[in-house]
């Protein structure tokens, strides 16, 4: 039987998104730029992904050979859990990985310690299977601002530490944009109405800063792009009311979560009062949907975002 081809989406200036396939469809995007017939892929998903993210490369008539990076924005295994994996098969890349994250990818024990102790051991293995590591001198860690060159194509890499403190987005002047990891939140395409893109921070365990993540937004939109590219999804574009909207909402998480503090049960009433917040913010976007439709598309946020507010709450007491 032949492997199940990948979901793409030609978007433009030689950039596809790849549907990971992470959960559901529509939730996670690799994205692949050709330039002169040589790639790079920008960010993985897990290590069911990858053959995926291959036959996304087929699709383009070209090899795994023509592959010279691997960009991770950052390490969270939804965006790197393939990366191992994936660089097995890529005779000729490097992975650029933020300087704070290269060590969990050339050991990710404790990449996979992280993730079991929000998911647990079982629903860590079936989510990622075994984390492979990348041998360190396949690393490259880029500088605050280091440009790289694909075949002439110029793309930047920009650090944004307010998501994780091992993240960076990747500009690139050729396409207008931006690959963004998480530093422009989630924007999944079944809430697009005729008001276009809506947008919510992400803010999962354990780094998230709000200050940073302030700072963060505004260094993407510092690059004067006209589209962003999320892995959490793909193409947006109208940046500047979409940025404001981030920007208002990173302010009401943290209203919520100073509102939820003291509380027993902390995570479980701030994950419905995100939810809520979601699902408010999505109505008056014009999306027209029931509360389990919503629930549908936002659960996995708004489940994260309510456990990563918890560990800030508590981490800015040390």
């Amino acid at each position: 039987m032949s492997p199940k081809p990948a979901s793409t989406t030609a978007l433009h200036a030689g950039i596809t998104a790849i549907d990971t396939e992470y959960v559901r469809p529509l939730q996670d995007a690799s994205h692949l730029i050709v330039e002169n017939g040589r790639a790079a892929f920008v960010d993985t998903g897990a290590n069911n992904a990858v053959p995926l993210l291959l036959d996304g490369l087929r699709q383009q008539g070209l090899g795994p050979d023509a592959v010279d990076y691997l960009f991770l924005t950052h390490v969270h295994l939804d965006h790197a859990g393939g990366a191992g994996l994936l660089m097995r098969e890529l005779p000729n890349a490097v992975c650029v990985v933020h300087p704070r994250g290269a060590r969990h990818m050339i050991d990710p024990s404790r990449l996979v310690a992280g993730t079991e102790a929000v998911y647990g051991v079982e629903r860590t293995r079936q989510m990622y299977g075994d984390i492979l590591p990348i041998a360190a001198e396949r690393i490259v860690e880029p500088a605050d601002g280091e440009w790289f060159e694909l075949e002439g194509r110029r793309m930047q890499a920009i650090y944004t530490e307010g998501h994780a403190k091992h993240h960076y987005v990747l500009h690139d002047p050729a396409s207008r944009g931006v690959f963004t990891g998480d530093s422009f939140g989630v924007s999944y395409r079944e809430t697009d109405t005729a008001n276009g893109a809506i947008g919510f921070p992400t803010t999962t365990p354990i780094d998230f800063d709000p200050d940073e993540a302030h700072k963060s937004i505004d260094r993407i939109l510092g690059c004067d792009p006209e589209y962003a590219y999320l892995t959490h999804y793909s193409r947006i574009t109208d940046l500047e009311p979409y940025a404001a909207g981030l920007h208002a909402a990173l302010d009401d998480y943290v209203a919520i979560a100073n509102d939820c503090e003291a509380l027993p049960d902390r995570v479980e009433v701030l994950e419905a009062r995100l939810f809520d917040y979601m699902c408010e913010r999505l109505a008056q976007h014009g999306m027209n949907a029931d509360r389990d439709t919503m629930w549908s598309v936002m659960n996995i946020d708004a489940r994260l975002n309510a456990q990563g507010l918890s560990v800030w709450l508590d981490r800015r007491k040390q």
